[in-house]
């Protein structure tokens, strides 16, 4: 509030317009396919990235990057939006005994169905609501493992030298960064006492307004480790600004509006369409639940 008015920075969407797509490498394309298109109910784009090698997934306006390597595992879990959780829980059913030889499982919450894939990364799905504003599909946030004392630290890297907005939280006593993106996206960092697991290369990518000024900080302390090319540049070291000490590993695909792909319009497939129920015009479906 200013002078008894609000200042409407709930209205403030900062410098991180988007979060496009999370990269995860996967050990076999087959089991993928069972797990991300037939029981989660997700589409394989099908313009891109269309070999054995990798395949890219789409989650409403977001996607999975599925490389074709030895699997990694984030530290944390991934926060995915889903039309139905009656239909959800139906299509994982009928996937559940092809897939027990694997690290899959899931089970119902009281807000969520909780899964985990062949390979060991944990997802919540949720059914669409006001936290998400207008969102049916897609993947809204991912949340963090971080080691103790870490999160102040972690938020004053967001706000200063990525320009997003960001605040250290108490749930439980638990400290926990958040920062926010665009219009309903954000990332988490909560603090454990847990052993967290060494970092094993997967990443995020983002689009920011405002791409020189994040380059700039991190060029300057050589912490940039993909130069720019093709309207983008990487880095994976998150540092405390005031003391420089390193926080966190997480590779950011860091985009500028630039980019090609910038708000590329992504394919999401209707999953309830099959042969003998089959509607006519009813093949696709948008992130925001209209035909």
């Amino acid at each position: 509030m200013m002078n008894g008015t609000r200042d409407f920075a709930d209205e403030d969407v900062g410098n991180i317009v988007l979060m496009e797509h999370i990269n995860v490498q996967i050990a076999d394309q087959a089991t993928a396919t069972l797990f991300y298109v037939v029981g989660l109910g997700f589409t394989r784009d099908p313009y891109l990235t269309v070999g054995l090698e990798n395949m890219w997934i789409n989650v409403g306006e977001q996607q999975f990057h599925l490389p074709t390597r030895n699997a990694q595992v984030i530290p944390g879990h991934i926060g995915v939006v889903v039309p139905d959780l009656d239909r959800l829980q139906g299509q994982l059913k009928a996937v559940q005994d092809r897939l027990a030889a694997t690290r899959f499982a899931w089970s119902v919450k009281d807000d969520h169905v909780a899964v985990t894939c062949p390979w060991g990364n944990h997802f919540r799905c949720y059914h669409p609501g006001p936290r998400f504003g207008d969102m049916t599909l897609g993947i809204p946030y991912v949340e963090f493992l971080a080691k103790p004392r870490a999160a102040g630290g972690i938020a004053r890297f967001y706000e200063e030298v990525m320009r997003a907005p960001a605040v250290v939280d108490s749930e439980s006593g638990v400290p926990v960064a958040r920062l926010g993106i665009g219009r309903n996206q954000w990332l988490l960092f909560r603090e454990t006492d847990e052993e967290v697991q060494p970092y094993d290369g997967h990443h995020i990518a983002v689009y920011v307004a405002n791409f020189s000024g994040p380059y700039g900080f991190l060029k300057n302390r050589n912490l940039i480790m993909e130069d720019v090319r093709n309207h983008q540049f990487r880095f994976k070291e998150l540092v405390d600004p005031e003391s420089g000490n390193k926080l966190f590993e997480l590779e950011h695909e860091v985009r500028s509006l630039r980019h090609p792909m910038y708000h590329r319009l992504l394919v999401n497939r209707e999953p309830t369409q099959t042969q003998r129920s089959y509607k006519r015009g009813r093949d696709a479906i948008t992130p925001f639940g209209v035909y």
